[in-house]
């Protein structure tokens, strides 16, 4: 005995350049039947929220599956499972598309080389899933965009669910993130955490999805907008503030990533920021609140 709800969606041509679009949404449980063997052109995220079964991938493995639990559905990829007869699944699932997958999958939100992924929790997946359907009420001239921002969320939230993630997230990339402004290389900071260069790269692309160079880097320049947007620091005690001594090199690698100059950033923000300028710089880790606000 089982219980199925589902939505199909064709989006249109417009809605795809959004990046990512969402092709079907639904929720099941009970002694669900096996699904394939099989292969689809677009990804399907299986969240599985309680219960058992099985998934067998390309190579024929077959891999128990616990919840909780995500299966990634790849294109391209023969996939089969199911529940256990006996104790059955609750499951929910997402079929999307779009550009921005293969980006998702490049920065690590998506594996396909790791088709069950144990999950610490379903609850932020399950909250995403639960906004696609609610979104999926027919008549809703909003269903695309809406549904296309979910999945953006799902991804982010299956990411931070998974269960080989800490809860207050990788000691690693906190720590970079500490110090990024300090006048270290990547090879001092691998050493500080006593690894080497390349351990340090595949720990920060596991986690970030990028390299440690530019983990670093994006920090970096975020804290050198704050400060030029909140303060009257001169260019090169910013450069200073955020680990460059030559600011020269400050300017040029600011205007390369960022597409302008320093000093034009600040007047173009500087215009734009009600108050005009503060002389108290401002503190990353203690953001203002915000009380009493009568619009």
């Amino acid at each position: 005995m089982y219980h199925t709800w589902m939505r199909y969606f064709t989006p249109g041509p417009v809605h795809h350049r959004l990046g990512l679009v969402c092709l079907g949404v639904g929720l099941q449980h009970g002694a669900l039947p096996a699904v394939g063997p099989r292969v689809l052109d677009h990804h399907v995220a299986v969240v599985i929220s309680a219960g058992r079964g099985w998934c067998t991938g390309p190579d024929g493995r077959r891999e128990e599956v616990t919840a909780p639990a995500l299966l990634w559905l790849v294109p391209g990829v023969s996939h089969h499972y199911g529940p256990d007869p006996e104790t059955g699944w609750d499951e929910s699932f997402v079929d999307f598309t779009g550009p921005a997958a293969a980006t998702y999958t490049e920065l690590g939100y998506i594996e396909p080389g790791r088709p069950v992924v144990p999950l610490a929790d379903t609850v932020a997946a399950r909250t995403a899933v639960g906004r696609i359907a609610r979104a999926a009420r027919r008549g809703n001239p909003l269903l695309e965009v809406e549904t296309s921002a979910a999945v953006h969320e799902l991804l982010v939230a299956l990411r931070r669910a998974r269960a080989d993630t800490d809860a207050d997230g990788d000691p690693v990339l906190q720590a970079l993130a500490r110090d990024a402004c300090r006048p270290l290389s990547v090879a001092e900071h691998a050493a500080r955490h006593g690894m080497s260069p390349a351990e340090l790269r595949v720990a920060v692309r596991r986690g970030a999805g990028c390299s440690p160079k530019d983990y670093l880097l994006g920090i970096r320049l975020g804290r050198a907008k704050e400060l030029l947007v909140a303060t009257e620091l001169p260019v090169a005690a910013v450069a200073r503030r955020v680990g460059y001594d030559d600011p020269a090199y400050f300017s040029r690698l600011f205007t390369r990533r960022v597409g302008t100059a320093p000093v034009r950033f600040r007047a173009r923000q500087g215009r734009s920021v009600p108050g005009g300028w503060s002389d108290t710089v401002p503190d990353p880790d203690d953001p203002p609140v915000v009380s009493g606000w009568t619009g």
